[in-house]
């Protein structure tokens, strides 16, 4: 007997069918959005790492470029600073260079040196002295006829480690010595180093916070110095006689090593800064990375009034 179905059965089934497709229509729909979004997120992501590795490469093209500049002339004719410019791809580079030499390492530099810079920057005087003296202990490796306090101040100050006593290996390692302010230690990166071992700097190049650092210095003869400097070249007598009692952890000698700024601007408007520390070499090797940061910010260099210390 074949079954009779009224018209209410009929329309029952009708309606069942259209929610099934209408649920259907909707997941495919979702899927369909979630598959743009997936797209559109790829995309993104591949976008952001095209520009990655073309601001790697123009990096890179910077610092050759920069080595090779440098490497035409002979050692004790290098310019100590530069800069220039070239479009590679899709980026436009800006790129300057500057010797290490006009930082103060925190290796080699003395405790009064660096107390001075701490004051330059806006610690007063006792307060710098302290912060020096902890400076010199954490780079200093202990001494076996004498009882070693350093570590039990770093214990006794609840820290969970000790200070390395030996040289510092990064600048920003400055941030972990005892009693450090943090925004002293950002003052203070732009105008130290731990590239060069050396107790002097570069006085032709080092910025007028370092000048003002160097013992001996008075506030006029920072502003007399800063002056004079672009007209004493490498006239020692002169450059001493300029520098008066401050002259003995002044030197002008020619560092090897510099610090690369690239600041690359791509046509979408993406701006990225780059800073690279290279030792100079010779013709099989010609520089060797020291150290490579990228979204760096740019130090402003301009004129700033400062004392001496």
């Amino acid at each position: 007997m074949i079954p009779k179905f009224n018209r209410t059965d009929i329309a029952a089934e009708q309606g069942f069918i259209i929610v099934a497709v209408l649920w259907i229509l909707a997941a495919l729909a979702a899927l369909a959005t979630i598959f743009s979004i997936y797209l559109s997120n790829t995309a993104q992501a591949l976008a952001v790492s095209d520009t990655a590795v073309e601001a790697e490469g123009l990096v890179s093209a910077s610092v050759e470029l920069t080595a090779y500049q440098l490497l035409l002339s002979k050692p004790n004719e290098r310019a100590s600073e530069g800069s220039f410019r070239f479009r590679l791809g899709h980026g436009d580079a800006v790129v300057s260079f500057v010797s290490e030499g006009g930082r103060i390492d925190l290796n080699g530099a003395s405790k009064q040196f660096l107390a001075n810079l701490l004051s330059v920057l806006g610690a007063d005087q006792e307060q710098a002295d302290q912060y020096a003296e902890r400076i010199v202990a954490w780079r200093s490796a202990p001494k076996a006829d004498s009882a070693d306090n350093e570590p039990s101040l770093y214990r006794a100050a609840g820290l969970a480690y000790s200070p390395r006593q030996a040289p510092f290996a990064h600048a920003k390692e400055l941030a972990l010595v005892l009693g450090m302010p943090p925004a002293l230690v950002e003052r203070a990166l732009p105008f130290v180093t731990v590239f060069t071992g050396a107790s002097k700097v570069d006085v032709l190049v080092a910025a007028p916070e370092v000048i003002a650092a160097l013992p001996g210095m008075t506030p006029s003869g920072v502003d007399e110095f800063l002056k004079e400097r672009s007209t004493l070249a490498k006239d020692q007598a002169a450059i001493a006689a300029a520098l008066g009692p401050a002259q003995k952890e002044a030197g002008t000698e020619k560092s090897n090593i510099f610090r690369v700024l690239t600041t690359i601007t791509f046509a979408s408007g993406r701006r990225m800064v780059s800073e690279v520390v290279i030792r100079l070499g010779g013709k099989e090797n010609p520089y060797q990375v020291l150290s490579w940061q990228d979204d760096v910010t740019a130090v402003d260099r301009g004129p700033r009034r400062v004392t001496g210390g």
